[in-house]
């Protein structure tokens, strides 16, 4: 349990409530920090799974938090930029840009939902290729959009983070009616 790799994916899951304090009522400088934990947090996802595959530490407990400390992170994030506390001050993420940030959310629930109903029947869902760009743009829209709030004068930084929000919920929409397609074949 007390892996490097696990503990990196417990780390990342502890950083969460760091983040949501952080983007609560935000100034430059919060969004800042909160743009540099976040690209910690970023790196040890990274490193948690090369760290258990190269030293041969995958174990149960990693697969099962891997997924959980990512899905947390995203959620957590996005709720955060597309609420502001401050007053008079537009989100984010708000408007039209709200759809891509819905679809992701609803994936990602739906997802954990299959996964769990497929499990005792021994169905694994295993990450595509796809999913990991999805997860790739989803990171760079949410780091983006984070440092958005730190640079607001820099307009092709909040630009950047809503194309690629808009990519990642693109493909979250693909590889969301593929896990989709996989279960509802086990479904009576």
């Amino acid at each position: 349990m007390l892996s490097l790799p696990n503990l990196l994916t417990l780390s990342r899951i502890f950083a969460v409530p760091i983040l949501v304090f952080l983007l609560w009522t935000p100034t430059p400088l919060d969004y800042l920090i909160t743009f540099i934990l976040y690209c910690i947090v970023g790196i040890t996802d990274y490193f948690d799974g090369y760290l258990a595959r190269s030293h041969g530490q995958i174990s149960r407990l990693g697969q099962f938090l891997d997924p959980i400390a990512d899905k947390i992170m995203v959620a957590a994030v996005i709720l955060m930029l597309v609420s502001s506390r401050q007053p008079g001050a537009e989100p984010i993420i708000h408007g039209f840009h709200l759809i891509p940030a819905g679809v992701i959310l609803l994936r990602e629930i739906i997802v954990s939902g299959l996964r769990e109903f497929l499990a005792p029947l021994h169905v694994s869902m295993p990450v595509s290729k796809l999913a990991k760009w999805k997860t790739t743009f989803q990171l760079v829209a949410l780091g983006a959009l984070i440092l958005a709030g730190a640079t607001p004068d820099i307009w092709w930084v909040h630009w950047t983070g809503l194309a690629s929000l808009w990519a990642a919920a693109i493909l979250t929409g693909i590889t969301g009616w593929d896990y989709l397609r996989i279960g509802i074949k086990h479904m009576d």
